[in-house]
């Protein structure tokens, strides 16, 4: 009886984390095949994003596509113009939330666009900043897609102690 019990409280533990793994698997190979220079972008994202229901996935996919979206945008041009320094990354935050709220995002995208806007604009490269944008945002739409994927194909089933 109780190894059962130990067995029934275990299951949703293990289906849990093979459904992760094999969410963060399948991004990180996408992103591979398709040549991103960071593909660890997309299978992070995909932790991030998958989640037990669609109804919660969809809902941070979007705000963090949003951020990521105006973040690399933000960067790539404060980078072309003017490159990393201090004033250029504040200033870039400020104008980065200033239009997080002009498309009337949550805060979690401007959180998520700001990860992006300091990896574009501060991270030292030899690529041009539009090209690491676009990639940037090419890795986190990878693994937006393939959490939300799974979350519709393989839904979570609930637990008591989830």
């Amino acid at each position: 009886m109780v190894k059962s019990a130990i067995v029934a409280r275990m299951l949703p533990v293990v289906v849990h984390c093979v459904r992760t793994t094999v969410a963060a698997v399948v991004s990180l190979l996408v992103a591979r095949v398709l040549g991103l220079p960071e593909a660890y972008w997309a299978p992070v994202t995909t932790v991030v994003i998958t989640q037990s229901s669609l109804g919660a996935a969809l809902s941070v996919s979007w705000q963090r596509f949003v951020g990521t979206a105006l973040g690399a945008a933000v960067g790539a041009v404060l980078a072309s113009r003017w490159g990393p320094s201090v004033v250029v990354f504040g200033s870039g935050v400020f104008i980065l939330g200033l239009l997080c709220a002009l498309v009337r995002s949550e805060r979690s995208a401007y959180r998520f666009g700001g990860v992006t806007f300091a990896i574009v604009l501060l991270v030292p490269r030899t690529e041009p900043a539009w090209q690491i944008a676009l990639h940037r945002f090419a890795e986190v739409s990878i693994g937006i897609a393939v959490a939300l994927i799974l979350t519709a194909v393989w839904p979570e089933v609930e637990s008591p102690g989830a």
